[in-house]
């Protein structure tokens, strides 16, 4: 089951929105529509499903609807059409007293200014509000230290929001809204105030928390390099409409059309580009029951003189040359573990292209490509390493040739 299910989404900002409507269903413009009626079109027949435990970004430039999405999710702003499901609950349609309910048990936000009450401690401001749900001082006091320790803040609970830097700032924010432990985090350009190196440890302890927390993020972002890093997939908009969804690697491989190339047309892909792309099928062997004949076979038929060796479970063992084999067979021996080579190269499937290449020059073999339980994915050769990086470089030379501009 989805997280989050958003269909046909609208949002009309204005005195009469059925007005525009129509015009809406009639291909006029968001500019048309402004003249014709006086209304904004903030959201525009959006779509997309939220996984469970996922990261989900939304992006955008300034006016493209992303942040009304984030605040249609919890009826902050009120949708003017559509449903919006969280689980098999369409909350379009619950009433005022189960949306606060779930405002405060299900889904915390998180805001780009903090919102941090400056005459409370900091463990005051992660307990407001478990505080205003009737939680009992000692289980909130928990509940907020715990929340507290967390982000990193144990030994700052006393604070006052003045005594500390930007970044520590909306690290209690985070921790508020962890506090009462909710299923879906809303994150609203939550790191846009913050300068850069900050932003970016920000964003390294967001990936960190989630690793331990598995809540289901939907985070709102002007910044592609940001969407990228943190994103399990991304949606990006233009005038209230969801253009392209797509992994981070869809997304610069596949974009739906200019406006997203033109986005990603600057990324350096080989940051993002990941082994799991360029991987091929790894020629192997199966220890214990294959011996040196099959090794020489398989070789000989796919044409290399090296096999990679797995255990029953697909578990990667190392690999096998063909010398060595021809050598084994000779002896009449039948056992590779002999000459097994285990101290090879081996990366994730979601190691990007330009962490294998210093892999790879050391390597005398291809980089094995395994996930986390050890079991044999692909493998990744030097020469497929290089043809990608210098497809990148060439792109970004054709790019600085000609320059191209993103429209609003």
């Amino acid at each position: 089951m989805a997280a989050i299910t958003v269909q046909n989404l609208y949002k009309i900002f204005g005195k009469n929105p059925e007005n525009a409507l129509p015009l809406i269903e009639a291909g006029k413009s968001k500019e048309e529509i402004l003249d014709q009626t006086g209304n904004t079109i903030g959201i525009n027949n959006a779509s997309f499903e939220v996984k469970e435990k996922e990261m989900f970004v939304i992006m955008g430039l300034s006016g493209s609807g992303k942040s009304t999405v984030l605040r249609c999710l919890n009826r902050l702003i009120e949708p003017t059409k559509g449903t919006i499901k969280i689980g098999d609950e369409d909350i379009t349609n619950v009433s005022k007293d189960r949306l606060l309910d779930m405002r405060r048990n299900k889904m915390s936000m998180v805001f780009q200014n903090f919102g941090l009450f400056p005459h409370r401690t900091v463990a005051d401001n992660v307990e407001y509000g478990l505080e205003i749900s009737g939680i009992d001082k000692e289980n909130r006091r928990a509940k907020a230290y715990g929340a507290l320790q967390k982000v990193g803040l144990k030994g700052y609970e006393q604070q006052k929001p003045s005594e500390l830097s930007g970044g520590m700032q909306q690290r209690v924010g985070l921790a508020r809204a962890l506090a009462n432990d909710p299923e879906i985090l809303l994150m609203d350009e939550a790191f846009s105030a913050l300068d850069p190196l900050i932003r970016a440890d920000m964003q390294d302890e967001l990936l960190e928390l989630q690793a331990e927390v598995h809540k289901t993020v939907v985070f709102i972002t002007h910044d592609l390099d940001e969407a990228l890093k943190i994103g399990d997939r991304i949606a990006i908009m233009k005038d209230g409409y969801v253009v392209q969804v797509g992994t981070p690697e869809e997304i610069l491989t596949n974009p739906a059309d200019d406006y997203v190339k033109a986005f990603v047309q600057n990324v350096d892909r080989t940051k993002v580009i990941t082994a799991q792309a360029i991987m091929r099928k790894a020629p192997s062997i199966q220890i214990p029951k294959d011996g040196p004949s099959v090794a020489i076979r398989k070789m000989e038929k796919v044409g290399v003189s090296t096999t990679y060796v797995v255990d029953e479970q697909r578990k990667l063992k190392g690999v096998v040359t063909i010398d060595d084999a021809i050598r084994l067979k000779d002896q009449h021996h039948k056992n590779l573990e002999s000459i097994l080579i285990s101290d090879i190269a081996v990366a994730s499937p979601q190691t990007p292209i330009n962490q294998l290449l210093p892999k790879a020059i050391e390597s005398k073999y291809p980089i094995a490509i395994t996930d986390a339980d050890q079991n044999l994915k692909g493998i990744v050769d030097r020469a497929t390493i290089l043809a990608e990086l210098n497809e990148n470089g060439n792109e970004a030379v054709n790019e600085k040739a000609e320059p191209k501009t993103l429209t609003k």
